[in-house]
């Protein structure tokens, strides 16, 4: 069962829930009249009701369920069951926005309703029809609700219905959306301490150009989008471009990070199509000029639009692989059960995957060993080109594996760097489905597979990639909200109720103390991280050729002492000769980037393991796994109680804490005074008190307890006779055991 607690379930108190079925109900009595009202948030109003609705349990065909009151607010579905629940009131990992029976509106995916005993998907134009029996909810997290309308009165069973198929499924403008509503007050905590840089001002960019050293230019021209409203206000291109105000603001080379050596990464959107052949080829090939003139005029250049799959193709392979988590019941999970591992190989998502970090390998590789510019290019810039350069900076700079680093990284690559969250999100429940795309994630999906190969590495938890992955579509943020910049501030400055003089100021979904508490946002870090001492000297240091600079250019070039001039005067011959092995399109076939990718793999194998140096993941065979917590953390049949990989790290945990304890005592034996100075993980001692004992948790916890019930996943007997498994049952067990042998 989801632990997550919420603000719907505060109506009601801890004690045993009665489970009934559809033909129970006609021995009670009618059940008796209770106003019962969730507990709303600032600026949520409800819009309809409708009671008694059954919720079904999701344990099997035999439909037992809950009577309860159904509700649609301008924030959420929500469902109060009329029993007193035995959940507990204290759990430590609940969100205050919303809980376990609360699908917020941006959430629901598809609504089934069935009808005649035959399901049906709910559309725009089925709405107008008589209401269905049941409804079948599919959330984008993948949780799945029913709720059966069969006792309810025929008008409230109306109301409900054509009110929650409105206010879910029906094309909405923007300002509908409840984050216009919601009045909640910034968090103190978040107002007092900001560590999460929004690059949102000059002085964010200037920093961080800092800090990696590049030499590189500010542009502050777009800061009131006269260049473009596709451009961030404020952005870093390379120093030797010229002109800003040409092709529509299309074709910057935008910079992303610099590497210790000098040569950076940049990305750019391709120019219009509109312009001449000609002068789009001019155009490319000022654009990269300028990118290879920032090192040793070396750069090479990547169109991801031919070498990686395209957003439609993403969200084609997305609803396949997904499908095969949404479980209505017992039944429909063993039947997948039967072809899982075959069905999941087929739907390419775990391929598509593995292409996205074999690409980001193949530009660290160009980044790290050959100390080459790189330049990425798609249509737009806004999609795998923020997929790709994220991952290579992860790879790249331990910075972004620290919890306030990876959020940065989100905001200058994703949020500044104009990725189209609402579109691609499908927010506004859009028919044009050429736009829809899990963009973004596909990026956590593929920084999930870093922090399961390299745990250690990362200061935040797979518990924290998942929640971040529902906070997408929660209607409160504005930071997953919006297309751009520009389209942030011109609703904000226009819905605002004092446009003159103000803005709207929602909150950011860094803010974690919105939707946790302290005790719950511990569940964020990685009590295995591996974190970096001050003043300790490096386990590898960086690995750098001395000649690197030389070999760059012609041997002729250092006969004599450069002169006053010098590349001036011998700019063409050159170039030309710089050209032909520095300027150059992306290694040729897959299957050679493959191979040569493999070789820069297994040397950096080979050299001492440094979780604060270069990471790079690995693509072989089972290598690429399935997110396991984010997916199947709704399917009990799958839980391990007492087990998974949230009962071996408490252990660890335990380990580390008497460790420390240990350590604390010979410090403050030999010296009282430096013990505390020696404690470089506090945080391992306060988190252990949020995991419990192992013994109540589950392979999916924090997201649900063990209710102290023994579970034991049975085939049902139904689908057991159906598929005839008696005699060949045994038959496959005899094979499976034999060919277990062998191995």
């Amino acid at each position: 069962m989801l632990s997550l607690g919420g603000v719907g379930a505060k109506s009601t108190k801890p004690s045993f829930v009665s489970y009934v079925t559809p033909e129970e109900i006609k021995l009670e009595k009618e059940p008796p009249k209770k106003e019962i009202h969730p507990d709303l948030l600032p600026g949520e109003v409800e819009f309809c009701s409708a009671n008694p609705i059954l919720k079904y349990t999701q344990d099997d065909l035999s439909q037992r369920g809950i009577f309860g009151t159904l509700f649609c607010t301008n924030f959420r579905i929500t469902f109060i069951s009329d029993e007193i629940s035995q959940e507990e009131t204290t759990k430590t990992f609940k969100n205050k926005l919303y809980g376990e029976n609360d699908i917020p509106l941006m959430c629901v995916d598809h609504i089934y309703g069935v009808y005649d005993e035959k399901r049906k998907l709910i559309t725009g134009g089925l709405v107008k029809n008589k209401y269905p029996s049941k409804m079948i909810f599919h959330c984008k997290d993948l949780r799945v609700f029913q709720f059966c309308l069969t006792y309810t009165k025929e008008e409230d069973a109306k109301r409900i219905f054509h009110g929650i198929a409105h206010h879910c499924l029906e094309e909405k403008s923007l300002k509908c959306v409840f984050a216009f509503s919601y009045t909640g007050t910034p968090s103190p905590e978040m107002q007092r301490k900001r560590e999460t840089i929004l690059f949102d001002s000059p002085e964010d960019w200037t920093q961080e150009m800092k800090r990696t050293k590049a030499n590189c230019r500010l542009v502050t021209e777009n800061e009131n989008f006269d260049l473009s409203q596709r451009l961030p206000k404020y952005f870093v291109i390379p120093s030797a471009l010229g002109d800003l105000f040409s092709y529509q603001g299309k074709g910057f080379p935008i910079w992303c990070w610099s590497h210790h050596s000098g040569c950076a990464l940049f990305k750019a959107s391709l120019p219009p199509v509109t312009q001449e052949d000609g002068d789009i080829q001019k155009h490319v090939d000022i654009m990269i000029n300028a990118v290879a003139h920032n090192y040793l005029y070396s750069a090479k250049t990547e169109d991801l639009s031919e070498s990686l799959p395209t957003i439609q193709d993403i969200q084609q392979s997305y609803n396949k692989f997904k499908q095969f988590f949404l479980i209505e019941n017992s039944t429909d999970f063993w039947l997948s059960d039967m072809k899982w591992f075959s069905s999941l190989e087929s739907s390419g998502w775990l391929d598509i995957i593995r292409q996205c970090l074999q690409k980001a390998v193949e530009v660290v590789e160009c980044l790290e060993k050959e100390n080459t510019n790189v330049l990425i290019t798609e249509e737009d810039g806004t999609d795998l080109c923020c997929v790709i350069s994220s991952l290579v900076q992860i790879m790249l700079d331990p910075y972004y594996r620290t919890l306030m680093g990876f959020q940065s990284l989100v905001q200058k690559e994703w949020v500044a760097g104009c990725h189209s969250f609402l579109d691609r999100c499908n927010h506004l429940h859009q028919k044009d489905k050429e736009c829809h795309s899990p963009v973004f994630l596909l990026f956590l999906e593929c920084v999930w597979q870093l922090v399961q190969q390299h745990s250690p590495a990362f200061q935040f938890s797979e518990t924290y990639l998942t929640v971040l992955s529902d906070s997408v579509h929660v209607p409160v943020f504005s930071t997953f909200l919006f297309n751009s910049p520009h389209h942030r501030e011109s609703v904000m400055k226009a819905e605002s109720p004092l446009a003159q003089s103000s803005q709207l100021s929602c909150p950011t979904v860094w803010d974690w103390s919105v939707q946790f508490d302290s005790k719950a946002q511990n569940f964020f870090f990685n009590p295995l991280y591996s974190e970096k001492v001050k003043n300790e000297r490096a386990v590898r240091k960086p690995h750098k050729l001395k000649h690197q600079r030389q070999l760059s250019l012609p041997s002729t070039a250092f006969k004599t002492p450069f002169k006053k001039g010098f590349f001036k005067d011998e700019t063409e011959s050159l170039k030309k000769m710089l050209r032909v092995k520095r300027l150059s399109r992306w290694i040729g076939s897959p299957d050679s980037s493959a191979a040569i990718s493999r070789e820069f793999y297994e040397s950096w194998q080979q050299r001492p393991l440094d979780y604060h140096g270069l990471l790079l993941p690995c693509l072989d065979g089972l290598a690429v796994r399935v997110w396991m917590q984010r997916y199947l953390r709704w399917i009990p049949e799958v839980h391990i109680l007492g087990g998974g990989s949230m009962a071996v790290i408490t252990k660890i945990m335990d380990l580390l804490s008497q460790v420390q304890d240990l350590k604390r005592v010979l410090e403050h034996s030999r010296d009282s005074s430096q013990a505390a100075k020696l404690d470089h993980s506090p945080y391992i001692q306060h988190r252990l008190l949020s995991f419990g004992s192992s013994g109540r948790l589950s392979s999916s916890f924090p997201f649900s307890f063990s209710r102290n019930q023994s579970f034991k996943p049975i085939i049902p007997t139904g689908l057991m006779q159906c598929l005839m498994v008696t005699d060949s049952l045994a038959s496959q067990e005899d094979e499976a055991s034999s060919f277990v042998s062998l191995v």
